[in-house]
């Protein structure tokens, strides 16, 4: 299995830019993929997942009304529109894949690394103020 993650880039406050993320080697499309970002010096955290079997997406705080996950099912893919990007948002945004659904009961999981298995190789995204 591989993720291959494009789209990040140099852009100024305010900007919009678009990542995506095309996997190969298993079909996605009824699991969970999500978006994660690290900054230099901290953790990576969770930006965004999308659990298509429920239709349902999840932001953190940060980002909610700002950023859009969403799933080509032609492509086997994830992708995240990023608007109105902020230099916080600087970092290495890295995709990644579930080999698994998520049951309702325990939800939280897809905001938490461990929860995927499948990783793609991160995409620099850096936003000057």
């Amino acid at each position: 299995v591989q993720l291959q993650a494009s789209g990040g880039g140099l852009v100024q406050a305010g900007d919009s830019l678009s990542l995506s993320c095309a996997a190969s080697g298993r079909n996605f499309n009824n699991l969970p993929m999500a978006w994660f970002r690290q900054a230099p010096g901290k953790e990576r955290e969770f930006v965004a997942a999308s659990t298509w079997s429920a239709g349902t997406t999840v932001y953190v705080d940060s980002v909610r009304g700002r950023f859009t996950i969403s799933r080509d099912l032609a492509r086997n893919a994830v992708n995240l529109q990023m608007n109105d990007l902020k230099p916080e948002d600087t970092a290495v945004y890295y995709c990644a894949a579930a080999g698994t659904i998520v049951l309702n009961s325990r939800f939280d999981e897809v905001r938490t690394s461990g929860f995927y298995a499948y990783w793609g190789q991160g995409t620099q995204v850096t936003v000057s103020s």
